[in-house]
């Protein structure tokens, strides 16, 4: 009886995710965590999710259960409660470089020409593919604590702001703002080189 159960739990969430938009999910950590108690060690597992659907959303979330899948299937409900949205620049890259901090965690994140492909590490490397970036470099230069790599991801991604954003908040138009960051970008290139 309990075969029947577990099967229909285990199909409910898949129709669920075709029903959605594309949401991809990524299992980026699981952890086995042990509570001792009178009988010895009674243990759970915690799972670290990141999902998205390619198009400029991402969330993350963590889970602990009994059984791993579960534990799983509680940190992709928490993920999709959690979407943030992020601009991209031509759908492919970030507008801006940023840094993010969480805990000792602490990364970079940079925009990039195209065909640079998606060069970041682990963690930051399952947020930057589930947001649908395309090209980007990312650096950790912080603790490799899966959790606190994924919060420090988030913090840079949330700082992220596109020409429009900030033409409204200075009551200007985008034309005033790029070409401005075009004018700043070519003169210390003319510098440089």
């Amino acid at each position: 009886m309990a075969r029947p159960n577990e099967g229909g739990r285990d199909r409910r969430p898949r129709e669920r995710e075709e029903v959605e938009s594309d949401i991809v999910e990524k299992l980026v950590h699981i952890n086995r965590v042990a509570a001792t108690v009178k009988g010895g060690r009674r243990f759970s597992f915690a799972a670290l999710m990141v999902v998205g659907d390619q198009k400029g959303r991402v969330g993350f979330g963590h889970g602990k259960a009994r059984e791993v899948p579960e534990a799983i299937r509680k940190a992709t409900e928490e993920a999709k409660k959690s979407m943030i949205r992020v601009p991209l620049r031509e759908s492919r890259t970030l507008h801006h470089d940023g840094q993010g901090r969480w805990g000792a965690g602490k990364i970079m994140v940079r925009s990039a020409p195209p065909g640079t492909g998606v060069i970041a590490g682990g963690p930051m490397r399952a947020v930057l593919e589930t947001l649908g970036v395309q090209d980007v470099v990312g650096k950790s230069t912080g603790s490799s604590n899966p959790y606190n790599m994924v919060r420090a991801t988030f913090e840079a991604l949330k700082a992220q702001a596109s020409p429009r954003q900030i033409a409204a908040k200075r009551g200007k138009k985008v034309g005033d703002i790029l070409g401005r960051r075009a004018d700043g970008a070519s003169a210390p290139d003319s510098i440089e080189g």
